[in-house]
């Protein structure tokens, strides 16, 4: 949490909601950590002109990752997951780090945008202590699916398993699905939830507003760690 603060001290976070930018003040942290949270939720899905770009330009190669939390420090994560399988809807997905970017907009997968999955490498690695939280887009230009597109099928008590670096696996079990407004998300369960393990996935839901460039609502797949 400290190296969140630490970075959004350092940059101006982006408000999806009304296109404004602010600074995060120093003394409040729980504005600071409401304000990255509601990026994580809003700020998944850039406009499909962006994002059709950077697809099928550049050949499938091992993806290499790297955590910085402030400019000139770089920090190995521990153990990052490397794959998201989710046998229910046969998704098998690599694992991108993601950040936020320059300007504060959150950071999507960069190798394969519609087909990998981004972990959001400034919270808990999945199977730690907290809610870790991965996200992925739901369709691809003109409305084609993309890696979430089945996420909506999955049903209580299905398994998601999560690869990782140093050759864990991690089985997880999904404890319920929730759709939300976008200004009624529930940040703190989403984000901050530390009574357990915790492994939340997150991709766009409802129908597309072409004005405002997102959708109505947000999928929110809460899952919970069963065993490593």
């Amino acid at each position: 949490m400290d190296a969140m603060i630490v970075m959004l001290k350092k940059i101006n976070v982006g408000t999806f909601l009304n296109g404004q930018k602010s600074m995060v003040s120093k003394h409040k942290r729980e504005v600071a950590c409401s304000i990255l949270c509601t990026l994580l939720l809003f700020c998944l899905y850039g406009s499909s002109q962006e994002v059709s770009s950077r697809v099928g330009h550049q050949p499938r190669k091992s993806l290499v990752y790297s955590s910085s939390v402030s400019q000139g420090a770089v920090v190995e994560s521990m153990d990052r997951p490397t794959h998201l399988i989710i046998s229910a809807i046969h998704l098998d997905a690599a694992v991108e780090m993601v950040g936020l970017k320059a300007n504060g907009d959150l950071g999507t997968p960069q190798v394969y945008p519609l087909d990998d999955v981004g972990w959001y490498e400034m919270g808990p690695e999945p199977g730690a202590h907290g809610s870790a939280v991965i996200d992925g887009h739901l369709d691809r230009p003109g409305g084609l699916p993309a890696v979430f597109w089945y996420l909506n099928r999955l049903q209580v008590n299905d398994e998601v398993t999560i690869l990782t670096s140093r050759g864990r696996t991690l089985h997880f079990r999904v404890m319920r699905m929730q759709t939300y407004q976008p200004q009624a998300a529930p940040l703190q369960a989403i984000f901050g939830d530390m009574s357990g393990n915790y492994l939340n996935l997150i991709t766009c839901a409802g129908d597309w507003i072409p004005a405002e460039q997102q959708t109505t609502l947000r999928l929110v797949v809460y899952t919970s760690l069963v065993n490593a």
